[in-house]
């Protein structure tokens, strides 16, 4: 019986630590998804790029980088930590997330030159 339970052990802590592991790992993409898409909101609501990465770490985690890109009207912003706990330093896992959101700030019109009704009233 207890030579059983010494070679069982090892392999039951293992499987603990994995699942302890894979458990952060989850909570860490929840983070970032919900870091994201607060900067994503932000940014789309106008405000600055610099503000809207450190509402992003404010949310994930001081070890998180934010980067913001913007593609027309379209503004993303992208946000990556690496998975904390014992297992998390060994095993090089980043994880990433990325919002998009549209500007809600209206485009500036183009020039129109006054028609000749206009001119004249």
């Amino acid at each position: 019986m207890t030579a059983e339970f010494a070679v069982a052990l090892p392999a039951v802590l293992l499987l603990l630590a994995m699942l302890l592991a894979g458990a952060a790992g989850g909570v860490t993409q929840l983070r970032l998804e919900e870091a994201a898409r607060a900067g994503a909101r932000a940014l789309a609501r106008g405000e600055d790029p610099a503000a809207v990465a450190g509402i992003a770490r404010a949310l994930a985690g001081a070890s998180a980088t934010a980067s913001v890109t913007a593609d027309g009207e379209w503004l993303s912003v992208t946000v990556a930590d690496r998975v904390g706990g014992p297992l998390g330093a060994t095993v090089p896992w980043t994880l990433t997330a990325k919002a998009t959101a549209r500007s809600e700030k209206p485009a500036a019109a183009p020039y129109q030159a006054p028609s000749l009704m206009e001119a004249g009233t």
